[in-house]
């Protein structure tokens, strides 16, 4: 197996959560990041936009702009809304082919995957599904 290209926003998450021994200050980070979400446009805040497998509500939207790609969400959850923080901080400001090419390492490298509940990881694959799914809607009106 290929080790993946080290993406740079990736190694910056993977350095800032490796200060951290336990899942219990990992958690309190991650809901740290929460705050670092920028809104989700009051008008998408509504059933179209929201990702179908999560367990709590979140709301997620992407425009295309000059070639790339710009995500803005929202959760009801505190802990899903700095999971989706992590995903747009890695995925935003690409091109479509690159957000369908990115392999995200961080997940397992941060122990992200190992330490949600089963219905978080389910949530995380379906954020990560709906993030791609704009990306190849977008790479497919560009071709």
């Amino acid at each position: 197996m290929t080790q993946p290209l080290k993406d740079p926003r990736q190694e910056e998450i993977i350095e800032e959560f490796s200060i951290y021994d336990d899942w219990m200050d990992r958690y309190e980070y991650l809901i740290s990041l929460a705050d670092t979400l920028t809104p989700i446009a009051p008008e998408h805040r509504t059933p179209q936009y929201v990702i179908e497998g999560c367990q709590s509500r979140v709301w997620v939207d992407a425009r295309l702009e000059e070639g790339k790609v710009y995500y803005s969400a929202d959760s009801d959850a505190i802990i899903t809304k700095g999971i989706i923080a992590l995903l747009i901080r890695v995925l935003n400001g690409r091109t479509p082919r690159e957000i369908l090419d990115t392999e995200l390492y961080f997940i397992d490298a941060i122990g992200l995957g190992a330490n949600l509940s089963p219905t978080r990881s389910n949530g995380l694959v379906a954020m990560i599904k709906q993030m791609k799914l704009y990306a190849l809607a977008f790479n497919s009106k560009q071709s």
